[in-house]
């Protein structure tokens, strides 16, 4: 009865244990060895009395002891141990699933590195038919829908970013966007803005952040970066229209330089740039442009941002074939004496108020005016050319899934700015959004353009119309660790 006892006691502790061994080995998997290393001596137990079972019932005939009786406790007790540790195996392999089971799965695209940086994928493509049918199938103003009537690749993009993080003391970061498809000539293929547009033209955005400890924190950029001119982005995903407005063909697209950026307090954060000019990774001149902005966030649902930006975009040197001196491929330049020295003037605004959870508005408004010469010499105009005007914009999520939107732009093209002719413009989009998965967006849209005078090619040469109209399909892919907006 002695043995019986302790084989009691033993098998009372194991079910104890049994029942703390799932909550502690979810979170601990040294306490996971250390049970399946007590079923193994359990089990070594039970062998080593099994293997004394015969000696027991040999002394209990000497003692007086009948035999089968002693075989049968002892029997009783193996088998109550033998249950035990069966089930506490079988528990254990529960709690503690295989290795293969357990490791986490690869993505098939790596989103995020350690520290914290996120790398981002978007695949953006349409199909557009341009009811003017215009020779070449090339759309008129237009920034990245360029082509009519054939299957094309708006922009494949590669997205890297690394958000400073001042909690866990690191106080730089670090974004680079590479981008490739017909709306990269569209950003950089220009060589009047770039001597050497080629270097530079995958280069969506490079720029590196540090937060200079002062007040609740300074923000200073250094690279090149999306233009915050204009209500509109570069990444289709995070656009309530497919196709771009006007005016985001017509406000500078990037900037290379140093920015800053200081919160003043929850609603109202300054801005205030210095870069080599509107659409330059390599200037044109020796002037350098300036930005001051800020941006209002006097409610949560709304956001008003004010910019003004002041610039010279003549250049001062023109390329040339014969240089006197060795220089860089492409810096062949001869310079403009006397260079012009006009000014260019951007007051830009907008603002976004988020009406009800399911309503969005937005509404933008624009004011341009440049020169040619800042004083004219003799013989010189010097009278300005501008564009003036605004875009509206509205949003209603019909579902989690779909929703409508539409814009509408007036834009004032006076001295040929924009469009090279005199004119007025307008335009009006409706779109058409649907989910089909988390990183997965289709668009249908349908837009006019049109003219106070005949603009736009059609397939009669020699012929333009004062309208232009096209519908589009979109397919936008996006994959990546980055939460919010690119």
């Amino acid at each position: 009865m002695t043995i019986r006892r302790f084989v009691s006691v033993t098998v009372v502790f194991v079910l104890l244990t049994f029942h703390a061994a799932p909550a502690l080995s979810q979170s601990n998997g040294d306490e996971i060895g250390q049970l399946k290393q007590m079923v193994i001596d359990l089990q070594s137990r039970v062998a080593a009395l099994e293997r004394q079972n015969g000696e027991l019932t040999n002394q209990a005939a000497f003692r007086g002891t009948s035999g089968p009786e002693a075989a049968a406790a002892l029997a009783s007790a193996t088998a109550d141990i033998r249950r035990s540790t069966t089930t506490q195996s079988a528990t254990i392999q529960a709690v503690a699933p295989s290795d293969a089971a357990s490791a986490p799965q690869a993505s098939t695209l790596p989103t995020t590195l350690p520290g914290g940086a996120t790398i981002n994928y978007m695949l953006d493509g349409y199909y557009e038919y341009n009811f003017n049918r215009p020779p070449g199938r090339a759309n008129d103003l237009r920034a990245y829908d360029v082509l009519g009537n054939v299957f094309s690749i708006n922009q494949a993009d590669l997205v890297f970013a690394l958000d400073p993080d001042v909690t866990a003391k690191r106080r730089f970061g670090v974004r680079f966007d590479l981008q490739f498809g017909q709306a990269t000539e569209t950003l950089q293929g220009n060589p009047v803005n770039e001597p050497r547009p080629d270097i530079y033209r995958n280069i969506f955005q490079a720029y590196g952040t540090y937060v200079v400890p002062v007040g609740r924190g300074l923000n200073v950029d250094f690279g090149k970066w999306a233009s915050s001119l204009g209500a509109e982005g570069n990444y289709t995903k995070d656009q309530m229209n497919y196709t771009r407005s006007f005016y985001f063909y017509y406000l500078p697209f990037y900037h290379t330089g140093l920015r800053t950026a200081y919160h003043v307090n929850d609603k109202l954060s300054l801005n205030y740039w210095v870069v080599n000019g509107a659409n330059q990774s390599e200037p044109t001149n020796s002037y350098k442009d300036e930005l001051f902005g800020y941006v209002l966030q006097p409610t949560k649902t709304l956001t008003w941002t004010t910019n003004y930006y002041l610039g010279q975009e003549n250049p001062d040197v023109t390329p040339a074939t014969n240089c006197p001196v060795p220089v860089q491929p492409g810096l062949c330049l001869t310079p403009i004496i006397p260079a012009p020295n006009g000014k260019l003037h951007i007051f830009d605004t907008y603002a976004t108020w988020q009406a009800t959870p399911k309503l969005t508005l937005q509404g933008e408004a624009d004011y341009v005016i440049q020169r040619v010469w800042a004083n004219a010499a003799p013989g010189e105009s010097s009278a300005p050319s501008h564009v003036d005007g605004g875009a509206a914009y509205v949003q209603y999520l019909l579902s989690s899934r779909a929703s409508l939107a539409a814009r509408s732009e007036y834009l004032s093209d006076r001295g040929g700015l924009f469009s090279g002719t005199t004119q007025a413009l307008k335009e009006a989009t409706a779109t058409y959004e649907y989910k089909f998965g988390d990183g997965f967006d289709g668009f249908l849209e349908f837009r006019r353009d049109w003219s106070n005078r005949p603009y736009f090619q059609t397939d009669h040469i020699g012929s333009p119309s004062d309208h232009q109209n096209t519908a589009a399909v979109g397919l936008v892919w996006w994959y990546g660790g980055k939460q919010g907006a690119w």
